[in-house]
């Protein structure tokens, strides 16, 4: 890929160099955040984990309260305030975001939805740039729903960004992978260092159906004291909580 493998997976501070683009003609390289393209050059701007996924997105995973926007970012926003043309949505970032009424599939003045404040909603960024309010929107890049909209009931609580996008990793991290085994229940993340769970018997994110009250706040204690945690360790903590349940 023309990346300098000694980079991937390991710390990166400001200034390092981890990628030559000169070297990687006729490729498509999407950056998240942590990097900046300068030239030929990719270069850090916050310290962290040089991460990458395939086929072609590289972006630096770094453990903040505080969330930078950055394009194309699943997030987990919440509407601070309705305006005629658009909803303004706390997204834990340096500026209060701005969702479009027409920003949904099939989105028409006819059909706005009626979101009060506090109501949570799983978005995307399609614009982010310094000193302006990011943009968001309810579909995904071909205009569809998917799975973006609002998140009803449930359980939300706050999760540092590296603590995110480890829940988003591929393969399934081992506390979700472990916790599946024996509870049913969704799970949506948001980049920004939010995670919602739910009981339902509809399944939107991972797997459904959590039956109790205590299931969820029993998931919700495990993913965020998993962080910090080995792969193994995440395991034997998962095998000891749920073994307190049964």
């Amino acid at each position: 890929m023309g990346s300098k493998p000694c980079f991937i997976d390991k710390l990166v501070v400001p200034g390092d160099v981890v990628l030559d683009l000169s070297s990687m003609t006729n490729q498509t390289i999407k950056l998240g955040g942590g990097l900046q393209q300068d030239h030929d050059a990719v270069t850090v701007v916050k310290a962290g984990i040089l991460r990458f996924s395939k086929p072609n997105k590289y972006w630096i995973e770094s453990s903040h309260k505080r969330y930078i926007p950055t394009v194309g970012d699943a997030v987990l926003g919440i509407v601070v305030d309705k305006r005629a043309d658009s909803f303004y949505v706390d997204i834990k970032g340096p500026m209060m975001a701005f969702l479009p009424v027409l920003a949904f599939e099939g989105g028409t003045r006819r059909n706005i939805p009626k979101f009060e404040v506090g109501t949570l909603i799983y978005t995307r960024i399609v614009k982010a740039n310094p000193g302006i309010n990011p943009e968001l929107s309810c579909m995904d890049a071909s205009g569809k729903a998917a799975e973006f909209g609002p998140l009803k009931d449930g359980y939300m609580f706050e999760s540092s960004t590296g603590l995110s996008r480890m829940l988003l990793s591929s393969p399934t991290c081992p506390v979700l992978e472990g916790l599946g085994k024996k509870l049913a229940f969704e799970i949506a993340v948001g980049l920004n260092g939010r995670v919602w769970v739910y009981k339902s018997v509809h399944s939107l994110f991972i797997v459904v159906n959590a039956e109790h009250k205590s299931s969820i706040i029993l998931a919700a204690n495990a993913i965020m004291n998993s962080e910090s945690l080995t792969p193994v360790q995440q395991k034997i903590m998962v095998e000891r909580l749920l073994d307190r349940v049964n």
